[in-house]
């Protein structure tokens, strides 16, 4: 199945782009650089936020927000799985292509889908389901880091693409069932957890 990947059709694409980044001016291929390293942090302090924002709110939509970092964790896990039954090498590898942003990763370290995309884009999703305003902030940066992984030149563009559907396919179904966890929250914000899931 690697071989089928790696041989695929948007490989002309990356070329492409990773020559577009060559080209660019340093500044900004090391703010990519860190964005696309460094990014994922953005949806931990908007998950934070989520959860300060729903204290006062009712049980429903602190059991959403609640849930945001655990689906994230199931997405990361999935895409990992598809990750390592896959096996897909680094397009930097297979196409032997040099200069690119970051150094180009490990043998063993693959590439298909893309961590970075999976994650971003689950997060973005729940948090459209648990905060609409702060998954509107959210999914536009989601977008930008998953395409990031392809400037920076550690992904083809279909590992970014398989990223974001993975993302999308954990994180839809499942912040679809986070109500039947409502009631739960009600009978905790009666108890000491109450400062944490409420606004006392």
């Amino acid at each position: 199945m690697s071989a089928v990947l790696d041989s695929s059709v948007d490989a002309g694409l990356y070329r492409w782009v990773v020559h577009a980044s060559q080209h660019t001016p340093a500044p900004l291929d090391d703010t990519v650089r860190f964005f696309s390293d460094y990014g994922l942090g953005l949806f931990a302090v908007l998950m934070l936020l989520a959860w300060w924002r729903a204290r006062p709110a009712d049980e429903g939509r602190m059991a959403a927000v609640l849930a945001v970092p655990l689906v994230v964790v199931v997405a990361y896990g999935a895409n990992d799985v598809v990750k390592s039954i896959v096996g897909e090498q680094r397009p930097c590898r297979t196409l032997h292509v040099t200069g690119t942003v970051e150094a180009c990763p490990g043998l063993g370290d693959y590439s298909f889908p893309s961590n970075h995309a999976a994650i971003a884009v689950a997060a973005a999703v729940a948090l459209l389901f648990a905060d609409r305003r702060l998954g509107l902030v959210a999914a536009p940066f989601a977008l930008a880091l998953a395409l990031s992984r392809v400037w920076i030149g550690v992904h083809y563009p279909h590992d970014v693409l398989a990223g974001i559907v993975v993302g999308v396919l954990v994180a839809w179904p499942l912040m679809s069932l986070t109500h039947f966890a409502a009631p739960l929250v009600a009978r905790l914000r009666v108890t000491r957890l109450r400062p944490v899931l409420a606004d006392s």
